[in-house]
């Protein structure tokens, strides 16, 4: 009979406050200012490369298909969790529910899983214009290509969706204040009153099993794609120049999601502050900079943005 009030008194809270970069005190309303930069920059280059690449035919093959596709990816994720970042900087707007709390998690994990995703989808299509030139246009039909699109998108529906499922049924009863700038899995999750043992250990596999999974696969093909070319003595300079491109993003992306994750589990070791940094600037980066890697640099689709902007 003594029991029953103690059962009443233990609730989980529902409502939750997000509190990252609060260490810098009076100065934290200035990151207003970088973050308004590259999210307004985000925006308009991807909206650009979006907008080049539908209303060109000349451009509507499948590789700047994929590239309009990760500008949509890129163009899309900062917009979960970049406006109420924002709002917090600026009017200390910091409140927010668990239900949207973890939609917010959904959708900002489903759409970074899709940026590494989208990278292993252009290196096939690499692989099958520089090794299989003769049989390109059938493999990269969309009939034959949704038999690797199709697959990869399942597992990223499917582990994050677990991801998320497994932190909402998390008691969290101790604190409801959320360390970061927008509901990042684990910064949620250590605030659990109950074994986070599981939770832990589903967020490393999907770790694992998405971008160093893809980073892995990336590397195989242009390992396949630069043996054949060297092999065969072929001058194919301005393909090997977009695989070394894609190499590139993928390494600097995965050592930055590589080190917010692991973050967690060397606080000790790293600031709080450099910890949400890199937190943000893996979902940021890639949109950030995507445009200019896949949009400048590619002669096409420049000289077409050129024209847009007569300049």
């Amino acid at each position: 009979m003594e029991m029953e009030p103690v059962k009443e008194n233990i609730s989980s809270h529902k409502y939750f406050f997000l509190v990252g970069f609060g260490e810098l005190g009076e100065l934290r309303p200035f990151l207003f200012i970088p973050f308004s930069l590259m999210f307004v920059v985000s925006l308009f280059a991807n909206s650009l490369l979006v907008y080049v690449i539908v209303s060109q035919r000349s451009l509507h093959s499948p590789m700047y298909i994929l590239i309009a596709s990760m500008a949509c990816i890129d163009l899309s994720l900062p917009v979960f969790f970049v406006p109420h970042m924002l709002l917090s900087f600026l009017f200390d707007w910091r409140g927010i529910s668990l239900g949207a709390c973890l939609v917010q998690m959904y959708f900002v994990h489903l759409l970074g899983a899709f940026q590494s995703t989208l990278l292993l989808w252009m290196a096939l299509d690499r692989y099958f214009a520089i090794c299989t030139p003769l049989y390109y246009q059938e493999q990269m039909a969309l009939a034959k290509f949704l038999k690797f699109v199709i697959p990869l998108f399942i597992r990223n529906m499917f582990v994050v969706l677990v991801v998320v499922i497994l932190a909402g049924k998390l008691p969290f009863c101790l604190r409801n204040v959320i360390n970061h700038c927008f509901c990042e899995h684990m910064a949620l999750v250590e605030l659990a009153c109950g074994s986070t043992i599981i939770n832990s250990l589903v967020g490393l596999i999907t770790v694992f099993s998405v971008p160093v999974t893809d980073f892995f696969l990336i590397t195989a093909s242009y390992t396949v794609i630069f043996s054949s070319v060297l092999s065969s003595g072929k001058s194919s300079a301005k393909a090997l120049h977009t695989c070394v491109t894609h190499i590139v993003v993928m390494t600097v992306s995965l050592t930055i999601i590589l080190t917010a994750f692991l973050s967690y589990r060397i606080r000790n070791s790293l600031p709080t502050a450099i910890r949400i940094f890199f937190s943000i600037m893996y979902l940021l980066f890639p949109s950030f900079f995507n445009p200019i890697i896949y949009g400048i640099r590619t002669t096409e689709i420049r000289q077409h943005i050129l024209k847009t902007l007569k300049i």
